[in-house]
């Protein structure tokens, strides 16, 4: 599974990373750290010409250059971008946060938990669920 992680905290990316690896799956994590990259791996422009088109897309809300919900809008928008499911993974708890994610057709909204045992669960759950319990769309 090829997941695609929209992070600009290096200290979550690591967490995720390392989440990934204990779980022994075999995800390929990919990383970039703003919604213009994140675009451009998607798209596979420039230097992401080769990049892979990820399974799923793990999507921070507060990001530089252009946040988590407009790269959102933009993802579901886009007819060959649109069925990648994207869970936003970050630190709001905020209703209108929540609610406008859902709205921008977002598949899943998850709080980023403030404990280390918390946040490495929540990524290993994230990454079952979508490698082992749902069915993802043909690439």
């Amino acid at each position: 599974m090829d997941i695609l992680l929209v992070e600009d905290n290096s200290g979550d990316a690591r967490l995720v990373a390392e989440a990934l690896r204990e779980s022994g799956a075999g995800s390929r994590l990919h990383v970039v750290e703003d919604g213009v990259e994140a675009l451009r791996f998607l798209r596979r422009q420039g230097d992401y010409a080769g990049a892979v088109r990820p399974d799923l897309i793990l999507l921070d809300l507060n990001l530089p250059r252009k946040d988590g919900r407009e790269v959102l809008a933009e993802v579901k928008s886009d007819p060959a971008l649109m069925r990648i499911p994207v869970v936003v993974f970050t630190t709001s708890t905020a209703a209108p946060d929540v609610l406008r994610c859902y709205e921008l057709r977002a598949n899943s909204y998850v709080a980023k938990p403030m404990d280390l045992d918390g946040f490495m669960g929540v990524v290993r759950s994230l990454e079952h669920y979508w490698r082992d319990v749902a069915r993802l769309p043909p690439a």
